[in-house]
This record gives C-alpha cells, sequence and structure tokens, in this order.
C-alpha cells in the first residue's frame, strides 16, 4: 500500500495575513495570488510553503515547484515576506525562498520586478548577489556552483525557468543575482 508523505508546513497564512503591512497599492494586491507550493528542503523531508505571486505567473510558479519537487531540488523555506516586516535582508538571511515585495532595486528609485510579484528569488544563501565590487549578500553566503540548492547556468530549474521566457540574475551583466528570476 503507497501512503502519500506528509508535508511540514512552513507557511500556512491567509491572504490578508500574507499582504499585511505591505504599502502596495490596491491595484497591485489585487493582482496578486498566494500559491502553496511543495519542495523538499535541506532536511530530504517534503515541506509545504506560500508565496505571493502575480497572478499572470501562477502557473508557472506551479509548474515550476513541480519540476523542484520532482528532482528534489532542495528549498530552504518558502514563507511570505511580511513574516520578516517586508525586509528583504532578513528573509535573504534566512534563506527563505520569496516573490512579491513592494519595494524599489537596491540604491534607485525605480521598482523592482519584485513589487509586482513578477520575480522569485529561491535559496539565496546558496545563490547570493556579488555586486562588482565584491560585496556578496546576504552577508556571509559564498557562491559554490556545486553545492546542493545551487543554480547554475546549465541548471535544471534555470532552464525551466528561460523555456518559460523568465530571465535569470546570473545572466545579468552587474551585478550577478543568482537567486532571482524574473519575468517582465
Amino acid at each position: 500500500m503507497f501512503f502519500a508523505e506528509e508535508a511540514i508546513v512552513d507557511s500556512a497564512m491567509s491572504f490578508s495575513e500574507a499582504i499585511e503591512g505591505t504599502t502596495a497599492p490596491d491595484e497591485i494586491i489585487l493582482s496578486l495570488s498566494l500559491v502553496d507550493v511543495f519542495y523538499y528542503s535541506f532536511d530530504g523531508r517534503k515541506h509545504q510553503g506560500q508565496m505571493l505571486i502575480s497572478k499572470e505567473l501562477e502557473d508557472d510558479a506551479y509548474d515550476i515547484f513541480n519540476v523542484i519537487e520532482k528532482i528534489f531540488f532542495p528549498v530552504d523555506k518558502v514563507i511570505p515576506i511580511t513574516a520578516y516586516q517586508w525586509n528583504d535582508y532578513r528573509s535573504m538571511a534566512d534563506n527563505n525562498t520569496s516573490s512579491f515585495n513592494f519595494r524599489v532595486i537596491e540604491g534607485t528609485t525605480k521598482l523592482s520586478m519584485h513589487s509586482l510579484g513578477k520575480a522569485l528569488d529561491i535559496n539565496p544563501v546558496q545563490n547570493p548577489v556579488i555586486y562588482p565590487n565584491g560585496v556578496v549578500a546576504p552577508e556571509g553566503a559564498k557562491y559554490q556552483p556545486d553545492e546542493r540548492g545551487t543554480f547554475s547556468a546549465d541548471h535544471p530549474i534555470v532552464r525551466e525557468f528561460l523555456k518559460r521566457g523568465w530571465h535569470w540574475g546570473g545572466n545579468f551583466n552587474q551585478p550577478k543575482d543568482y537567486h532571482h528570476f524574473e519575468k517582465p
């Protein structure tokens, strides 16, 4: 007899809990969907998390996480960033995978694709941002493409995103943003 593996729940928020405290305008909030995703974490066990993402990209999120789950690609956790008081640095330092966060691009006044729920960051500790001056975020992270949970240009998850029209931050000129995927 086959028994389905019970998932460890990393996040079980309602939509109103997931958007609590955001400064995003209503038209953006109304364009978002809260999706439940399944993945295997670094503990080798199945987990269930949640992300706020643009309704337009909901199917992509489900399909990509189905691939992530199927190939046992480890994802540390997937929790809406409200749990980190909308602080991107806290979320990254905790190796949290997330999508929607109403904020500007670091060092600019331009809204990030995260502000529209059209960007997804996966495993920031394994896949950090590396700035031209050598600064790495989150602090203490190292990019080692051969390590579990890390992306490289030929990784099946990177290929899955690119096949669907997403852009990967590892292909950006500067900074290299290895955890970042966006679909303009």
